[in-house]
């Protein structure tokens, strides 16, 4: 009897040491990855001794539909995700609405600096002096040119970034010709708009001297006609053609300029920073603040976000890090080609955010209207200027 006793209590304690180990699962929302690098990532955390597994919970490829499911998830107080990924313009909304929980100590924990990740990317995350989100990957804006028609000294002027817009506005008429376009940006009213005003104004600092100067830009007679109407797909597809010396585009352009519709090749392809800072793009990751396994949550984010995750992110991706050490990592430079320029390098380390914003949606699209109807010749500076600031000012 005592030997049955015996082996009660004995498999009761391994029903109870494996219930102890049994691993609480982390919800992570966010789009699927055409790469095998999200996978990757999540395959290495769940290696880990730590008692959580990361699920990924696939969202729409609409970043419309993504940004509405998850709202209706947070602001009910689900749970259904633990960590979500998020487009760097709605960071400033999801905190403002008290969704996200603030990232501030855990980056004191892990002895992190906010230097330590690219500066646009944690701007967007930052609202009422806090950080409530980490980078997954940045994009940004900066300046495609070709080199093969700009002389030795403005490729070093421009390579070096110590140049003004009005710099930019005098060499894009003195390499224009007949058939080729001096310049190509995005000035269609669309959120490339705002990303390229942002550039033109110094970060929204100084507006009145960007309006002029992106009206400079979109008059110009050496620039599209139609200017007005381009968005990302027709700046590159003119520099793609060969179109066009200069371009403000997104890294997605480099890959395409090996592609078979290019009719030009990277050995005639430059970059530089532009004057004043690139606008960041791409996705941050948060917490929900009402999530049931925080310790963990905490502990992936930490994983994801740092140097093994984003290591992972870059070689199995070819995602630019958002981790600033990983910039200057070999085996990162060797997995993605543009990495190994100074210039980009350069501009990776001047992004600027967009204005945060807890309604930036309505934000942007009152910006759009203003500065495109300005730079069309349908308002003037002073009403421009009165929208803009009555807009920023809601």
């Amino acid at each position: 009897m005592k030997k049955v006793f015996g082996l009660i209590i004995v498999l009761f304690s391994v029903i109870a040491l494996v219930s102890c180990k049994k691993e609480k699962v982390i919800k992570f929302a966010v789009q699927a990855d055409s790469t095998p690098a999200l996978e990757a990532i999540v395959a290495e955390f769940n290696k880990g001794d730590h008692g959580y597994k990361v699920e990924i919970v696939k969202m729409p490829n609409d970043s419309n539909q993504m940004r509405d499911n998850i709202i209706t998830s947070l602001s009910s107080g689900s749970d259904d995700y633990d960590l979500v990924s998020m487009d760097v313009v709605w960071a400033g909304q999801f905190a403002a609405a008290g969704y996200l929980e603030p990232l501030d100590e855990l980056i004191d924990d892990a002895d992190w600096k906010i230097s330590d990740f690219n500066n646009g990317s944690m701007a967007s995350g930052k609202y009422s002096g806090k950080h409530f989100s980490l980078p997954y990957f940045p994009d940004l804006g900066f300046l495609y040119y070709r080199k093969d028609l700009v002389d030795a000294t403005d490729s070093a002027k421009l390579a070096s970034g110590n140049y003004t817009w009005n710099d930019l506005l005098t060499m894009a008429e003195k390499y224009a010709t007949s058939s080729i376009n001096g310049i190509v940006f995005q000035a269609i009213q669309n959120e490339g708009l705002i990303c390229n005003f942002n550039e033109f104004s110094d970060n929204f600092a100084d507006i009145e001297n960007g309006l002029k100067l992106m009206k400079a830009f979109t008059d110009a007679t050496f620039t599209p006609n139609d200017i007005l109407t381009y968005d990302e797909a027709a700046t590159h597809t003119a520099f793609l053609q060969g179109k066009a010396v200069f371009a403000r585009n997104w890294p997605y352009m480099n890959g395409m300029v090996s592609s078979d519709e290019s009719e030009i090749t990277p050995e005639q392809v430059g970059y530089a920073p532009l004057p004043l800072g690139g606008t960041v793009g791409g996705w941050l990751v948060g917490i929900n603040k009402n999530t049931d396994v925080m310790e963990g949550a905490k502990e992936f984010i930490q994983f994801f976000t740092g140097p093994k995750g984003q290591k992972i992110n870059a070689l199995k991706g070819s995602y630019i890090p958002g981790y600033n050490e990983l910039l200057e990592d070999e085996e990162v430079l060797e997995a993605n080609a543009i990495l190994n320029s100074d210039a980009f390098q350069k501009a990776l380390q001047t992004t600027i955010a967009r204005p945060v914003s807890p309604n930036y949606a309505e934000l942007s699209y009152d910006l759009q209207l203003a500065i495109h109807k300005y730079l069309a010749g349908d308002a003037t500076l002073q009403a421009t200027l009165t929208a803009i600031e009555e807009a920023l000012d809601e």
